[in-house]
């Protein structure tokens, strides 16, 4: 039979109508419900730097006089009005708990510079979303016993309270960025100047790389490294933005975090504002965006040579669009890739929810791809030893197989978003307490029980948080950099 057009207008219609009504009703449940917010999440922490302060804060020098007054505002709106008492040990914003970060010195949420003595050359630290400072402190240490200016870059928004994210905007980022830069250019001169980016400081490089071969900002960096790199995310992202909207509707203000958790990490914010995810989604899209337009363009730049070091498996950034959205239309021969597989030895088939097989097979098999792929994976299927596969530019073989001493730890199945540039020996999130029984460990957990028992949530005990094949990825920034 068959159905007139009006009837079939009117039907798609309603039912349209039907699904918007259903998820304007699903929103403002999830606005006035959930977990009460505190003054962590509430207390707004107006000091902080915005782009549109760079004419009164035009150095980073004036950058680091205004972080402090930001941590000034943190200790009187959020500390001070924060119990404290042995119930509050595990809470970050309580004076004097195990999570309090100015309990560590030094307090790794804020910028920080490592100096060397006649510089071999400069490298800007890049941390991610609701992330600090502390992120790419080991590898930072590192670069400066080779002899480099470090500098470990606070984002605008981060390091604080997760207040910080309901506000920041991407370019107040970027603009930070571009103090970094010219603050270490002027340290180390004509010397080369690298940025490693971790996350959602992967597209803040890019940004910046992208702007400075238009001219629009300067120095140019000599390299990139990117780590775990935001350069997709969910397109579901994108509904961030009408989540934060509706936000400021009386009863909505749930709507303006994507959740809201114990806070309980130093150095990493537990809670995740809706505007963060939005901001996250806009950068990514602009930096496609960009890098689309200068190939449709044919523009005669020259980006820096990039290393990306990424997981197979990563719950927050795709894979996909490292490969085709960034190495691929940007064609460098320059360019690396570092995947890191699976365990093959711990994981079959059919117990993965996906399997990153057809995706390695496609990034070792693909002669079109202009950059070198490196895949860390299981020697065999049948044991846990590593080794490095390698592949050159515009080639579908593998060239060469590199031994590695390295194994996969017992009951380690893969690295995840948030591991890799975390060492083993790392006191706070490493394979093992740092020997202190005072000190705060949130690494490796082998807790059981009942669920719904622990404050901390399941997922957040399952993620791994350190890298047990750090050495590998330190050697390879090393080599790159230097």
């Amino acid at each position: 039979m068959k159905i007139p057009h009006n009837t079939l207008r009117r039907y798609l219609s309603f039912t349209a109508l039907g699904a918007m009504l259903g998820v304007v009703a699903l929103l403002f449940v999830q606005g006035c419900g959930g977990p009460a917010l505190k003054p962590w999440h509430t207390e707004p922490l107006d000091k902080e730097f915005t782009a549109d302060k760079v004419d009164a804060i035009s150095n980073f020098e004036d950058y680091r006089r205004l972080e402090d007054a930001v941590f000034e505002q943190l200790q009187a709106d959020v500390y001070a009005h924060t119990a404290t008492g042995s119930e509050h040990v595990l809470e970050r914003y309580s004076s004097g708990s195990a999570a309090d970060p100015r309990q560590r010195q030094p307090n790794w949420n804020r910028s920080f510079e490592l100096s060397a003595d006649s510089p071999a050359g400069g490298v800007l630290l890049l941390h991610g979303m609701s992330d600090s400072p502390y992120s790419l402190r080991a590898l930072g240490e590192a670069l400066n016993r080779r002899g480099y200016q470090v500098l470990g870059l606070r984002l605008p928004g981060h390091g604080t309270a997760p207040s910080g994210l309901t506000r920041v905007h991407w370019r107040d980022m970027a603009a930070a960025v571009r103090l970094g830069m010219e603050h270490l250019g002027a340290s180390v001169g004509e010397k080369p100047i690298h940025i490693i980016g971790y996350s959602t400081g992967a597209p803040l490089a890019l940004n910046f790389a992208l702007d400075a071969e238009q001219g629009s900002a300067a120095p140019m960096p000599a390299s990139l490294v990117l780590i775990s790199p935001a350069i997709g995310i969910s397109p579901a992202a994108g509904l961030a933005t009408w989540k934060r909207r509706l936000s400021i509707m009386p009863g909505l203000g749930g709507l303006a975090w994507l959740q809201v958790q114990p806070e309980f990490d130093p150095y990493k914010y537990n809670s995740f504002a809706t505007n963060a995810a939005e901001q996250v989604h806009r950068l990514t899209r602009s930096v496609s965006r960009r890098i689309a337009t200068r190939v449709e363009s044919g523009a005669s730049g020259t980006m820096p040579p990039i290393l990306v070091l990424k997981s197979t498996v990563d719950a927050s950034v795709s894979t996909n669009a490292v490969v085709d959205n960034l190495l691929r239309p940007l064609a460098s021969g320059q360019n690396e890739m570092v995947l890191f597989d699976i365990n093959r030895l711990a994981m079959k088939s059919p117990l993965l929810v996906s399997d990153p097989g057809p995706l390695t097979a496609r990034v070792m098999s693909d002669a079109t791809l202009p950059f070198a792929v490196t895949l860390v994976t299981n020697e065999s299927p049948q044991s846990a030893a590593m080794v490095a596969r390698h592949k050159e530019p515009f080639s579908g073989e593998v060239s060469r197989t590199e031994p590695l001493a390295l194994t996969w730890p017992r009951g380690v199945i893969s690295l995840s978003h948030v591991a890799l540039p975390f060492p083993p020996d790392d006191p706070l999130y490493g394979q093992r307490p740092p020997g202190n029984d005072d000190a705060l460990f949130l690494g490796e957990m082998a807790i059981q029980g009942e669920r719904g028992l622990l404050k901390i949530p399941a997922d957040w005990l399952l993620r791994l948080r350190y890298n047990p094949f750090y050495d590998y990825l330190e050697r390879w920034v090393l080599d790159w950099v230097t």
